[in-house]
Parts: C-alpha cells; sequence; structure tokens
C-alpha cells in the first residue's frame, strides 16, 4: 500500500511538473510574440513622423538606456563575484573558462576572416582626397587624447574601489569582480564570510527581481527604441553613401549572425532556431542599446528563463562574454583600419593584411562592450600609426546602424558561447555547490 502511494505521488510530481513545464513554454511563446508586435507597431509609428510621438519615442528609449546602466555594472560584479566564489580554483571554474575562451576565439576570428575574404573580394575604391579633408572637422578628435592603446589597457587597472563602477569601466569592474570572487573562494569558512556571501546573494537575488521587473515592461521599451529608430531613417539621420565600404561591413555581420555562428552551434549538436528564439529578447534590446554590456541583465535572464543554462555557466561566461567577445567589433576595426590605410597610401600586403586580422580580434577582445567603443578604438589606432583620420568622419553618420548591428551579433555570439559550453559540460560540473550551511547556492 505504501508502495502504491509513493508511486502515485511520483507520478504527480512528474505530472505536476510536465504541466509547469508547458505553462513555461507557452508564457516564453506570448513573450517573444509580444516583443516582435512592439517591434513592428514602434516602427510603422515612428515612420509616419508625428512629431509628439517621437519625442515621446525618444524620452522612453532614454529611460530604458539608463535603467539597462544602472542595472548592467552590479550584475556583472555580483555573477563573477558569487560565481567564483562558489567555484574556487575547483576543476569546474577552469573547465568553463577554457570553453568560454577557446570558443570566443574561434568566433572572433572567424568574424574578422569574414571582414577579409569580403574586402579582398568587393574591393572598395578610394574616395576623393578632398571629400576626406573636409570629414576631419567631423572626427571627435577631443577623445584622441586618451585614447592611445596603451592608455586604453591602463585604464581597466583600478586605482580604487569605486572609481570603476561610477564611470562604468566594465573591465576594471570584471577585474575587481574577479580579484574580490577568488579571494572569496580562498577565505576560511569563518562567520564573516558566511555573513558577507548571504549578502552578496541577497543583493543579486534583488538584481535578478528588479531585471525581471524591467522584462515586464520591456514591449513598451522595444516599442520605442523601433520608433526613434524608423524615425531617424525617415528623416534622412542615417544614411549608406559609402557603398563597398559599407556592403563589406554589414556582409560580414550578417553572414556571421546567420551562417557561422549557427554552424557552430550544429557543429555541437545544438538546434540554431531553438537557441536564436530563447535569446531573442537580448537580442532585441542588444539592437537597440547598442551595448552587449548593458543588456547583460537580459541576456542573462534569457540564458537562465529561457534557454535554462545553467548557472554556473551562465553567470560564469556571459560577463565574460560581455567584455572579450566581441565578434562585429573585430571585423570593423579589421575593415575600417584597411579601408583608412588604403585610402592614405599603405601598402596593403597579404601579410600586412593577416596581421592587421590578429591585430584587430587582439583589440576588439580589450574593448569595453559600450556604445561606439569599436569607433574610438578605432580611431586611436589609425592615429596612432599617423594614418589620417578624415575618413572616420566620413563613416561617423553611418556609424549608427553598424553599431547596432554589431552589438546584435554580438551578443548572438555571447548567446551561442554560453549555449555551447553549457552543452559540452552538461553532467560533467557535478552538483551545484552549496553554502557554509549547507543550502544550494545555484537553482535551475
Amino acid at each position: 500500500m505504501a508502495e502504491t502511494d509513493k508511486h502515485a505521488q511520483t507520478v504527480q510530481e512528474q505530472a505536476d511538473a510536465a504541466i509547469r513545464r508547458s505553462r513555461q513554454e507557452q508564457h516564453h511563446q506570448r513573450q517573444f510574440v509580444l516583443w516582435f508586435g512592439a517591434l513592428i507597431l514602434g516602427g510603422v509609428l515612428g515612420w509616419l513622423g508625428i512629431q509628439p510621438l517621437n519625442d515621446l519615442f525618444n524620452f522612453i528609449a532614454t529611460v530604458f538606456t539608463r535603467l539597462f546602466q544602472f542595472i548592467a555594472v552590479p550584475t556583472i560584479a555580483l555573477a563573477v563575484i558569487t560565481t567564483l566564489s562558489a567555484l574556487g580554483a575547483k576543476e569546474n571554474t577552469g573547465r568553463i573558462f577554457g570553453h568560454a575562451v577557446v570558443y570566443t576565439l574561434l568566433t572572433t576570428i572567424a568574424a574578422a576572416a569574414i571582414g577579409l575574404v569580403l574586402y579582398l573580394w568587393i574591393a572598395p575604391d578610394n574616395l576623393p582626397a578632398e571629400a576626406i579633408g573636409a570629414a576631419t572637422a567631423d572626427v571627435p578628435v577631443q577623445k584622441l587624447g586618451s585614447l592611445s592603446y596603451y592608455d586604453h589597457f591602463l585604464s581597466v587597472i583600478p586605482n580604487n574601489f569605486v572609481q570603476p563602477f561610477v564611470a562604468g569601466n566594465v573591465l576594471s569592474v570584471m577585474l575587481i569582480a574577479a580579484a574580490t570572487g577568488l579571494a572569496l573562494a580562498f577565505m576560511p569558512k569563518t562567520e564573516n564570510r558566511a555573513a558577507l556571501l548571504k549578502v552578496l546573494y541577497g543583493a543579486q537575488e534583488l538584481l535578478f527581481t528588479l531585471i525581471r521587473a524591467l522584462l515586464f515592461i520591456l514591449p513598451v521599451g522595444i516599442l520605442a527604441f523601433a520608433g526613434q529608430l524608423s524615425a531617424q531613417i525617415e528623416a534622412g539621420v542615417i544614411v549608406g553613401a559609402l557603398g563597398k565600404y559599407t556592403a563589406v561591413v554589414l556582409g560580414g555581420n550578417f553572414i556571421q549572425f546567420f551562417v557561422v555562428l549557427p554552424l557552430f552551434l550544429l557543429v555541437r549538436g545544438l538546434n540554431p532556431l531553438y537557441v536564436f528564439r530563447k535569446m531573442a529578447p537580448a537580442i532585441a534590446v542588444a539592437l537597440f542599446t547598442k551595448s552587449s554590456a548593458g543588456t547583460l541583465p537580459v541576456t542573462l535572464a534569457s540564458a537562465e528563463n529561457n534557454l535554462k543554462v545553467d548557472r554556473r555557466v551562465s553567470r560564469f561566461v556571459l560577463p565574460i562574454c560581455t567584455t572579450i567577445n566581441m565578434n562585429g567589433c573585430a571585423a570593423f576595426i579589421l575593415v575600417t583600419s584597411l579601408f583608412v590605410m588604403q585610402n592614405a597610401g599603405f601598402e596593403l600586403s597579404l601579410g600586412t593584411m593577416i596581421s592587421w586580422l590578429f591585430i584587430a580580434v587582439l583589440a576588439a577582445i580589450g574593448n569595453a562592450g559600450v556604445p561606439m567603443g569599436c569607433y574610438f578604438l578605432t580611431l586611436s589606432l589609425m592615429s596612432s600609426i599617423g594614418a589620417p583620420i578624415g575618413l572616420l568622419g566620413i563613416i561617423l553618420p553611418i556609424y549608427t546602424i553598424i553599431d547596432m548591428i554589431e552589438t546584435a551579433e554580438n551578443v548572438w555570439s555571447d548567446s551561442s558561447v554560453c549555449a555551447m559550453t553549457d552543452h559540452d559540460l552538461q553532467g560533467k560540473l557535478g552538483p551545484a555547490p552549496t553554502s557554509d550551511e549547507g543550502e544550494p547556492l545555484f537553482n535551475n
């Protein structure tokens, strides 16, 4: 009799779990339809050119951008600290990190290589020298004083705890978070350590509650972002005047987005359409915010709630990928650098191009995931070799659309790297770590 009751209870639990999964799937499908509908409706309303409505869209878009920025940096910090404090120097940490870095390098090199092949095939023509000279005034040269590549890397090393968080220096925040997380992992298991971890985990739960609230109202933000972009295009703010150069940059992004990354997923036994559909909210937000770091809260929520990635993987891989996995940036730096040097009369041998491919990859890895980060990094590189930077003034008006597509590609790549890492390590990470009191630290 007891055995029958136990069996019936097990069957009921399985049925309840199946019902919950079905409801979650229906909820995610409704969310996807709602977000896509908001995207279309926003585009149509923005195209109508109704000024009061466009002003409202600009206001709402600014509010959402500020909210993403507000929550992004503490999300990055807490995700890395809590994950490393739990995993520490265990074998799991090396496994997760190793997979993330390998996939990041492979996808980033692939993106830059595609850009180089397209550049050689399409062969953009030189622009008139007078046009380049006239555009020099449009280049934001006031930023050059602090944009040498040496200074860029030196700025990553923090000289106090607060400044990186205030300035939104993502790489510095990552460095502080990694040091803090590892220090907690190696600390003696005292009451003070347990109390500190409880505060950190409590703060992280608070952040993810705020993220869920932000996701709930996200359709309003997508509506505003789509309306804002549509109004800009209709007004002629974004124009594609550079022809072949634009075709190389955007063509490389599209090939990486729709062909290369799905192939990576297929090779690892994952369905690209399934992964894309689950991560679509993050990719949509990235498209409009133009910041992979700012999109991180939505990327984490989508990976954990929709894609069901192990939180030990998502909270370690995604913050790292936000700062080092820059597929679109690598392609832009390479193609733009070659185009500027070609117009300046530099000799572009095959060896020079391949050398710049790896320079672009390394530069992209060192770039922070913030709006226009790739543009200013390219500006710095070109200035450091004495190339004329007037061409970057011509590129500036169309960079908005390039930046949007690059950021969406970066977040899609982050999602793919996270999904592949999670898939590779399924069943190999062992049971989730517990707190000093024996409570699980990561629950999916």
